[in-house]
């Protein structure tokens, strides 16, 4: 929650937050660093997801999705493009794993091409018993 001089509030989603939300990721899917949800994808994404408020304005967002007890993912993190760097996105991802922490989920990924990011949040490519994912693209991206 909001620190006594902080203004950016971390809270889970509202009903209400819809709109803004899909205001803050249009510009990444339109760099196609996210994908375009539909109206019911998003409406999953929201039931697991945190906003950050700043002074009224929805400034970020990010959705814990938990696959298993095993498994969790942090999906969609945007942060608005004025407050990137102001630790908005360290703050949801704590939301996030404050979550799988008493979901007691044992694992939590991140699927990001923002690395320094992810790792200053104590995430790695692998995990300590030596586990690694591996990819192959199979279309490329449009």
């Amino acid at each position: 929650m909001p620190r006594e001089t902080d203004p950016i509030m971390v809270r889970p989603v509202t009903s209400s937050d819809q709109d803004a939300v899909l205001t803050l990721l249009e510009p990444y899917v339109e760099q196609k660093k996210l994908l375009p949800r539909t109206i019911d994808e998003l409406d999953v994404l929201l039931q697991s997801g945190f906003v950050a408020v700043c002074e009224n304005r929805l400034v970020g967002f990010a959705t814990l999705e938990i696959y298993s007890q095993k498994l969790a993912e942090i999906r969609a993190l945007v942060v608005a493009e004025d407050l990137q760097g102001q630790g908005v996105g360290r703050r949801l991802v704590e939301a996030c794993l404050e979550r799988a922490r008493q979901k007691k989920v044992m694992e939590v990924m991140a699927i990001s091409s923002a690395e320094t990011f992810f790792r200053s949040c104590g995430f790695d490519f692998t995990l300590p018993d030596e586990k690694k994912a591996f990819f192959l693209q199979t279309n490329p991206r449009r």
